[in-house]
């Protein structure tokens, strides 16, 4: 089945790209969700257009990305979660908490969607997240997870 991504989709590409996808992944997950919609021969033509539009933009957005980049690199950005007493936490930190204590700490305004956390982050400490700002721009973040008083 041929879709046109209406928005980025890890492991799948990024919105205005035209992907071939198994019938069900695509009729049951991407439709639905209106991750997608189907490729005619119009909807692909409009879509080469927009590319070409966003081109020229992507190039002025990599610079303000790798400008963000160094931004977020600097800043400090501290957690407060709930804790036992042997420093596990009740729960865990999701990319949603991060992206608001990233707001929180003076950065940028983050899309969850975009923090990249290698594994659950369930301990207080210093933890490294990344953060995909552009196809070509990601930023390591360093995030200190402490108990909350």
């Amino acid at each position: 089945m041929k879709l046109i991504l209406t928005q980025e989709v890890a492991g799948l590409g990024g919105p205005g790209d035209v992907v071939e996808v198994r019938d069900g992944y695509g009729r049951n997950y991407l439709l639905p969700k209106r991750l997608a919609m189907p490729a005619s021969p119009g909807a692909v033509k409009q879509v080469a257009l927009i590319k070409r539009a966003r081109e020229v933009r992507e190039i002025r957005d990599l610079d303000q990305a790798r400008a963000l980049r160094d931004q977020l690199e600097a800043l400090p950005v501290t957690l407060p979660a709930r804790a036992g007493s042997g420093g596990r936490l009740f729960g865990s930190v999701t990319p949603d908490d991060i992206a608001a204590a990233v707001h929180a700490a003076g950065g940028p305004k983050l899309d969850k969607r975009r923090i990249e956390i290698s594994g659950p982050i369930k301990t207080i400490g210093s933890h490294q997240v990344t953060v995909r700002l552009h196809p070509e721009v990601s930023a390591t973040v360093s995030v200190e997870v402490v108990p909350a008083s």
